[in-house]
């Protein structure tokens, strides 16, 4: 079984002032296979957004190893990172994160942008993408045009430009009423059905349940999760 990504042995320490350490992850080990669905869920402050960042590269491990597509990612520089993010990850925030002054399709080539990738290829892929989540009559609106699902429509399509490997959710329905959330479920599901691998941190029950398994953490360790051995 081939690993999208590959956490082994590893810890996060943070130093506040006077010295004082805080442990937020305690030797997480665990194995996020290609074409996965992983919700991750637990407690404030039981390390699953510290679990998520280091996944997303935004983060070192003080301890341990992190394997991304095969790669140990652990070492690299903040430019290699950097990199690493653009080619293999896409994130999905609750918060949406996008430009207020930009358009939906510009929102969505920004990551084309920062490549320096503006071809008219990568264009005609924007424009693919918001075709997709269904966003092709809603190209120039801005965010403020937008209701709550649309805009999270546009991160997605966002999240997806580079073709990603894995995506990243952080709470992706926390915003939304459910009706809303249930549309961008079934947009998360389409996309692990086409193979992307997902890994999701929310704190309902209900969105968890739609993942192939769940992983529990509490106190900065696993408390509980189905085997890899387990998806559906």
């Amino acid at each position: 079984m081939k690993m999208a990504a590959r956490i082994i042995d590893v810890h996060k320490d943070y130093i506040l002032k006077g010295g004082i350490v805080v442990r937020a992850l305690r030797g997480i080990s665990i194995d996020f296979p290609e074409g996965d669905f992983v919700a991750i869920m637990g407690t404030s402050g039981s390390g699953k957004s510290t679990l998520l960042n280091l996944l997303g590269c935004l983060d070192r491990a003080t301890k341990g190893e992190y394997h991304l597509g095969g790669e140990d990612v652990s070492k690299l520089n903040d430019n290699e990172l950097s990199e690493i993010r653009s080619r293999y990850l896409g994130f999905v925030f609750q918060s949406y994160n996008l430009i207020a002054q930009l358009t939906v399709v510009e929102n969505i080539e920004l990551p084309l942008y920062y490549q320096g990738n503006i071809s008219r290829d990568a264009r005609e892929r924007c424009l693919e993408m918001a075709s997709m989540v269904g966003l092709s009559d809603r190209l120039d609106h801005r965010p403020y045009q937008l209701s709550g699902g649309q805009q999270q429509r546009v991160a997605i399509a966002r999240a997806l430009v580079n073709n990603p490997h894995v995506i990243l959710a952080d709470e992706p329905t926390g915003n939304l009423d459910s009706a809303t959330g249930e549309e961008i479920m079934q947009v998360l599901e389409a996309l692990n059905a086409a193979g992307k691998t997902i890994i999701m941190v929310t704190h309902e029950a209900d969105v968890a349940a739609r993942a192939h398994r769940t992983v529990r953490m509490r106190d900065g360790m696993l408390e509980t999760h189905t085997p890899t051995g387990a998806l559906n």
